[in-house]
Protein backbone atom coordinates (compact mmCIF):
# COMPACT_ATOMS: atom_id res chain seq x y z
CA UNK A 1 0.00 0.00 0.00
CA UNK A 2 1.08 3.49 -1.21
CA UNK A 3 3.37 5.11 2.26
CA UNK A 4 1.02 8.55 1.80
CA UNK A 5 -2.30 6.48 2.14
CA UNK A 6 -0.69 4.85 5.37
CA UNK A 7 0.40 8.02 6.75
CA UNK A 8 -2.85 9.47 6.06
CA UNK A 9 -4.82 7.00 7.47
CA UNK A 10 -2.18 7.34 10.90
CA UNK A 11 -3.39 10.98 10.70
CA UNK A 12 -6.97 10.01 11.15
CA UNK A 13 -6.68 7.93 13.86
CA UNK A 14 -4.22 10.44 16.01
CA UNK A 15 -7.05 12.96 15.02
CA UNK A 16 -9.98 10.84 16.65
CA UNK A 17 -7.32 10.11 19.49
CA UNK A 18 -6.29 13.96 20.37
CA UNK A 19 -10.40 14.42 20.06
CA UNK A 20 -12.23 11.44 21.77
CA UNK A 21 -9.48 10.01 24.04
CA UNK A 22 -9.92 12.06 27.76
CA UNK A 23 -7.40 9.61 29.67
CA UNK A 24 -5.65 7.71 27.44
CA UNK A 25 -4.26 10.50 25.11
CA UNK A 26 -2.08 12.06 28.23
CA UNK A 27 -0.28 8.66 28.31
CA UNK A 28 0.42 8.47 24.24
CA UNK A 29 2.09 11.13 23.52
CA UNK A 30 4.86 10.47 26.05
CA UNK A 31 5.76 7.74 23.02
CA UNK A 32 8.05 7.98 20.28
CA UNK A 33 6.50 9.04 17.24
CA UNK A 34 5.98 5.54 15.38
CA UNK A 35 4.69 3.97 18.98
CA UNK A 36 2.19 6.73 18.97
CA UNK A 37 0.29 6.25 15.59
CA UNK A 38 0.49 2.08 16.21
CA UNK A 39 -1.33 3.66 19.79
CA UNK A 40 -3.89 5.58 17.45
CA UNK A 41 -4.52 3.29 15.64
CA UNK A 42 -5.27 0.70 18.45
CA UNK A 43 -7.81 3.23 20.37
CA UNK A 44 -9.41 4.59 17.19
CA UNK A 45 -10.83 0.78 16.37
CA UNK A 46 -11.32 0.59 20.18
CA UNK A 47 -13.39 3.97 20.08
CA UNK A 48 -15.39 2.51 16.74
CA UNK A 49 -16.59 -0.54 18.51
CA UNK A 50 -17.31 0.98 22.14
CA UNK A 51 -19.44 3.82 20.22
CA UNK A 52 -21.40 1.14 19.17
CA UNK A 53 -22.24 -0.58 21.89
CA UNK A 54 -22.91 2.85 23.28
CA UNK A 55 -24.81 4.12 20.64
CA UNK A 56 -29.04 4.43 20.39
CA UNK A 57 -29.35 2.29 17.42
CA UNK A 58 -31.43 -0.62 17.96
CA UNK A 59 -29.84 -3.74 19.29
CA UNK A 60 -29.75 -5.73 16.40
CA UNK A 61 -28.91 -3.44 14.17
CA UNK A 62 -25.88 -2.88 17.01
CA UNK A 63 -24.73 -6.52 16.85
CA UNK A 64 -24.66 -6.27 12.84
CA UNK A 65 -22.40 -3.43 13.15
CA UNK A 66 -19.96 -5.37 15.46
CA UNK A 67 -20.41 -8.41 13.01
CA UNK A 68 -18.93 -5.61 10.44
CA UNK A 69 -16.11 -4.91 12.57
CA UNK A 70 -15.32 -8.78 13.03
CA UNK A 71 -15.28 -9.26 9.30
CA UNK A 72 -12.59 -6.35 9.35
CA UNK A 73 -10.42 -8.19 11.89
CA UNK A 74 -10.71 -11.36 9.61
CA UNK A 75 -9.67 -9.19 6.63
CA UNK A 76 -6.35 -7.84 9.07
CA UNK A 77 -5.94 -11.68 10.22
CA UNK A 78 -5.67 -12.91 6.78
CA UNK A 79 -3.12 -9.72 5.75
CA UNK A 80 -5.67 -8.74 2.83
CA UNK A 81 -7.78 -5.83 3.13
CA UNK A 82 -9.30 -6.64 -0.21
CA UNK A 83 -10.10 -2.82 -1.03
CA UNK A 84 -10.69 -1.58 2.52
CA UNK A 85 -10.84 2.12 2.15
CA UNK A 86 -11.14 2.38 6.31
CA UNK A 87 -8.39 4.66 7.73
CA UNK A 88 -8.33 2.54 11.15
CA UNK A 89 -7.61 -0.96 9.27
CA UNK A 90 -5.71 0.46 6.88
CA UNK A 91 -3.17 2.29 9.86
CA UNK A 92 -4.11 -1.38 11.97
CA UNK A 93 -2.50 -3.48 9.07
CA UNK A 94 0.52 -1.05 9.25
CA UNK A 95 1.12 -1.37 12.65
CA UNK A 96 0.37 -5.27 12.78
CA UNK A 97 3.38 -5.48 10.65
CA UNK A 98 5.72 -3.16 12.67
CA UNK A 99 4.53 -4.25 16.13
CA UNK A 100 2.91 -8.06 15.78
CA UNK A 101 -0.40 -7.14 17.19
CA UNK A 102 -2.06 -9.74 18.89
CA UNK A 103 -5.53 -9.83 16.71
CA UNK A 104 -6.91 -11.90 19.43
CA UNK A 105 -7.83 -8.94 21.84
CA UNK A 106 -10.00 -7.02 19.13
CA UNK A 107 -12.21 -10.25 18.70
CA UNK A 108 -11.82 -10.03 22.70
CA UNK A 109 -13.04 -6.62 22.84
CA UNK A 110 -15.88 -7.11 20.32
CA UNK A 111 -16.61 -9.76 22.52
CA UNK A 112 -17.13 -7.69 25.46
CA UNK A 113 -19.41 -5.07 23.86
CA UNK A 114 -21.74 -7.63 22.86
CA UNK A 115 -22.07 -8.73 26.10
CA UNK A 116 -22.94 -4.75 26.71
CA UNK A 117 -25.33 -4.73 23.97
CA UNK A 118 -27.13 -8.24 25.17
CA UNK A 119 -27.95 -6.49 28.86
CA UNK A 120 -25.67 -9.33 30.59
CA UNK A 121 -25.03 -9.12 34.03
CA UNK A 122 -22.41 -10.10 36.37
CA UNK A 123 -23.59 -12.68 39.66
CA UNK A 124 -20.27 -13.46 40.66
CA UNK A 125 -16.55 -11.40 40.52
CA UNK A 126 -15.14 -14.11 38.38
CA UNK A 127 -17.61 -13.16 35.72
CA UNK A 128 -17.17 -9.25 35.50
CA UNK A 129 -13.45 -10.17 35.42
CA UNK A 130 -14.05 -11.85 32.66
CA UNK A 131 -15.85 -9.40 31.03
CA UNK A 132 -13.40 -6.67 32.19
CA UNK A 133 -10.70 -8.78 30.22
CA UNK A 134 -12.32 -8.67 27.32
CA UNK A 135 -13.06 -4.82 27.14
CA UNK A 136 -9.51 -3.53 28.76
CA UNK A 137 -7.37 -6.73 29.23
CA UNK A 138 -7.59 -7.00 25.48
CA UNK A 139 -6.21 -2.86 24.97
CA UNK A 140 -3.78 -3.71 27.73
CA UNK A 141 -2.29 -6.34 25.61
CA UNK A 142 -2.04 -4.35 22.69
CA UNK A 143 -0.51 -1.42 24.89
CA UNK A 144 2.68 -4.66 25.50
CA UNK A 145 3.11 -5.27 21.44
CA UNK A 146 3.54 -1.62 21.22
CA UNK A 147 5.28 -1.25 24.28
CA UNK A 148 7.91 -4.03 23.72
CA UNK A 149 9.14 -5.78 26.50
CA UNK A 150 11.96 -7.73 27.75
CA UNK A 151 9.41 -10.79 28.99
CA UNK A 152 6.92 -10.38 26.57
CA UNK A 153 4.58 -13.68 27.78
CA UNK A 154 4.28 -12.01 31.08
CA UNK A 155 4.33 -8.36 30.18
CA UNK A 156 0.94 -9.59 28.39
CA UNK A 157 -0.52 -11.19 31.80
CA UNK A 158 0.51 -8.32 33.99
CA UNK A 159 -1.31 -5.90 30.81
CA UNK A 160 -4.30 -7.60 31.50
CA UNK A 161 -4.05 -7.13 35.11
CA UNK A 162 -3.68 -3.09 34.35
CA UNK A 163 -6.56 -3.48 32.33
CA UNK A 164 -8.92 -5.12 34.62
CA UNK A 165 -8.33 -2.70 37.10
CA UNK A 166 -8.53 0.79 35.35
CA UNK A 167 -11.72 -1.07 33.93
CA UNK A 168 -13.04 -1.92 37.86
CA UNK A 169 -12.02 2.13 37.97
CA UNK A 170 -14.65 2.71 35.45
CA UNK A 171 -17.15 0.91 36.76
CA UNK A 172 -16.98 2.59 40.18
CA UNK A 173 -16.92 6.13 38.55
CA UNK A 174 -19.50 5.58 35.91
CA UNK A 175 -22.13 3.57 38.68
CA UNK A 176 -24.72 6.42 38.40
CA UNK A 177 -24.63 6.75 34.48
CA UNK A 178 -24.26 2.98 34.46
CA UNK A 179 -27.74 2.62 36.04
CA UNK A 180 -29.61 5.44 34.13
CA UNK A 181 -28.88 3.65 31.26
CA UNK A 182 -30.43 -0.05 32.80
CA UNK A 183 -26.93 -1.10 33.02
CA UNK A 184 -25.01 -2.85 36.35
CA UNK A 185 -21.72 -4.31 36.74
CA UNK A 186 -21.23 -4.75 40.53
CA UNK A 187 -21.70 -8.15 41.09
CA UNK A 188 -24.84 -9.24 42.44
CA UNK A 189 -22.91 -11.58 45.11
CA UNK A 190 -21.36 -8.22 46.41
CA UNK A 191 -25.16 -6.11 46.18
CA UNK A 192 -26.48 -8.85 48.73
CA UNK A 193 -23.57 -8.65 50.37
CA UNK A 194 -24.55 -5.09 51.86
CA UNK A 195 -27.87 -5.60 51.59
CA UNK A 196 -28.55 -3.23 48.32
CA UNK A 197 -30.44 -4.00 44.94
CA UNK A 198 -28.26 -1.61 43.37
CA UNK A 199 -24.93 0.38 43.89
CA UNK A 200 -26.61 3.79 43.98
CA UNK A 201 -29.77 3.62 46.13
CA UNK A 202 -30.64 2.34 49.58
CA UNK A 203 -28.79 3.01 52.97
CA UNK A 204 -26.09 5.78 52.01
CA UNK A 205 -23.50 3.22 54.84
CA UNK A 206 -24.22 0.42 53.04
CA UNK A 207 -23.39 1.86 49.64
CA UNK A 208 -20.08 3.33 51.57
CA UNK A 209 -19.37 0.09 52.88
CA UNK A 210 -19.83 -1.74 49.01
CA UNK A 211 -17.91 0.71 47.34
CA UNK A 212 -14.88 0.72 49.73
CA UNK A 213 -15.10 -3.50 49.65
CA UNK A 214 -14.92 -2.94 45.85
CA UNK A 215 -11.85 -0.19 45.92
CA UNK A 216 -10.10 -2.14 48.18
CA UNK A 217 -10.22 -5.06 45.15
CA UNK A 218 -9.38 -2.55 42.60
CA UNK A 219 -6.08 -1.48 44.70
CA UNK A 220 -5.46 -5.05 44.79
CA UNK A 221 -5.35 -5.73 41.10
CA UNK A 222 -3.28 -1.86 40.56
CA UNK A 223 -0.53 -3.41 42.44
CA UNK A 224 -0.41 -6.67 40.82
CA UNK A 225 0.14 -4.57 37.28
CA UNK A 226 2.21 -2.16 38.01
CA UNK A 227 4.92 -4.91 38.08
CA UNK A 228 4.72 -4.53 34.23
CA UNK A 229 7.21 -1.28 34.40
CA UNK A 230 10.36 -3.35 35.23
CA UNK A 231 9.41 -4.90 31.86
CA UNK A 232 9.55 -1.90 29.94
CA UNK A 233 11.52 1.03 28.38
CA UNK A 234 11.43 4.49 30.12
CA UNK A 235 9.33 6.13 27.59
CA UNK A 236 6.74 3.12 27.74
CA UNK A 237 7.15 3.05 31.54
CA UNK A 238 6.19 7.17 31.32
CA UNK A 239 2.80 6.09 29.19
CA UNK A 240 1.76 3.69 31.43
CA UNK A 241 2.34 5.22 35.04
CA UNK A 242 0.35 8.63 33.24
CA UNK A 243 -2.58 6.16 32.13
CA UNK A 244 -2.40 4.09 35.67
CA UNK A 245 -2.20 7.38 37.95
CA UNK A 246 -5.14 8.99 36.32
CA UNK A 247 -7.30 6.38 36.77
CA UNK A 248 -5.62 5.38 40.48
CA UNK A 249 -6.28 8.80 41.23
CA UNK A 250 -9.86 9.00 40.41
CA UNK A 251 -10.12 5.74 42.44
CA UNK A 252 -8.60 7.67 45.43
CA UNK A 253 -11.08 10.24 45.35
CA UNK A 254 -13.75 7.65 45.41
CA UNK A 255 -11.70 5.98 48.62
CA UNK A 256 -12.10 9.84 50.12
CA UNK A 257 -15.36 10.23 49.69
CA UNK A 258 -17.17 6.62 48.54
CA UNK A 259 -20.85 8.26 47.91
CA UNK A 260 -19.40 10.64 45.38
CA UNK A 261 -20.09 8.10 43.02
CA UNK A 262 -23.89 8.12 43.93
CA UNK A 263 -23.99 11.71 42.99
CA UNK A 264 -22.07 11.83 39.39
CA UNK A 265 -19.32 11.21 37.82
CA UNK A 266 -15.88 11.80 39.12
CA UNK A 267 -13.18 12.96 36.69
CA UNK A 268 -10.01 15.01 36.47
CA UNK A 269 -9.38 18.28 35.26
CA UNK A 270 -6.90 18.85 32.29
CA UNK A 271 -4.74 20.34 34.15
CA UNK A 272 -4.62 17.56 36.80
CA UNK A 273 -3.99 14.84 33.75
CA UNK A 274 -1.17 16.93 32.77
CA UNK A 275 0.47 17.44 36.18
CA UNK A 276 0.00 13.49 36.50
CA UNK A 277 1.40 12.85 32.94
CA UNK A 278 4.99 15.28 33.96
CA UNK A 279 5.21 13.38 36.89
CA UNK A 280 5.24 9.78 34.98
CA UNK A 281 7.45 11.15 32.64
CA UNK A 282 9.60 12.46 35.54
CA UNK A 283 9.16 8.98 37.76
CA UNK A 284 10.03 6.91 34.38
CA UNK A 285 13.83 9.09 33.83
CA UNK A 286 14.68 8.72 37.25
Amino acid sequence: MKTATIQGAYRACEETTRREAANFFYGIRLLPPDKRRAMSAAYAFARRVDDIGDGTMPDDAKLAALARERDGIAHLRSGVLNGHTDNTLIALADARERFDLPLDAFDQLVDGVELDVRGTTYETFDELRHYCICVAGSIGRLCVAIFGSTDRERAMDLAEQLGIAMQLTNILRDVREDLANGRIYIPGEDLRRFGLDDPVSGDPAAIQQLVRFEAQRNREWFARGMALTALLDGRSTACLLAMTGIYRRILSRIEQDPLAVTRGRISLSGWEKARVAASSLARSAA
